[in-house]
């Protein structure tokens, strides 16, 4: 599965501030972490905060700070805030989809998707961060 560019930055965002939820990150320090347009990740941000699974801190010291909740918030939770989740529109098939073959394809890739979907709905922020502490502690 290929995510959105966005979607991939609100992960890497929730990730690192729900690490240490106490602690306030700048928007300039996330970006710079992980290699992101700085522009791209306060539009990220925005979105984020909308949700309620960010807030910005502003003053001295300011940033932004996890507010959601990591037992509950799911990676598909994340990721639907930035794309459209869920089989395609009927105006959005392939060439070919309307053969046997391409049905049969369609079918296959459908199943797919949805079995990526009912996965991301069971993985929480809290577990994403126990796979990341492994591979922490792996190096």
């Amino acid at each position: 599965m290929k995510l959105q560019r966005a979607s991939r930055i609100a992960l890497y965002a929730v990730l690192e501030l729900a690490a240490d939820p106490d602690r306030q990150i700048t928007a300039a320090a996330i970006a710079e972490r992980y290699g992101v347009s700085i522009n791209h990740l306060a539009k990220v941000m925005r979105d984020l905060g909308r949700a309620g699974l960010v807030e910005s801190v502003r003053g001295a010291g300011g940033g932004f700070r996890f507010s959601g909740n990591a037992r509950r918030t799911t990676l598909m939770d994340i990721i639907q805030l930035f794309e459209s989740v869920g089989p395609e529109g009927p105006g959005a098939r392939e060439p070919g989809d309307r053969t046997d073959v391409g049905r049969a394809m369609r079918q296959v890739l459908d199943e797919i998707d949805a079995i990526a979907q009912a996965t991301l709905r069971t993985i929480t922020i809290d577990t994403m961060m126990k796979i990341v502490q492994r591979h922490r502690d792996r190096d």
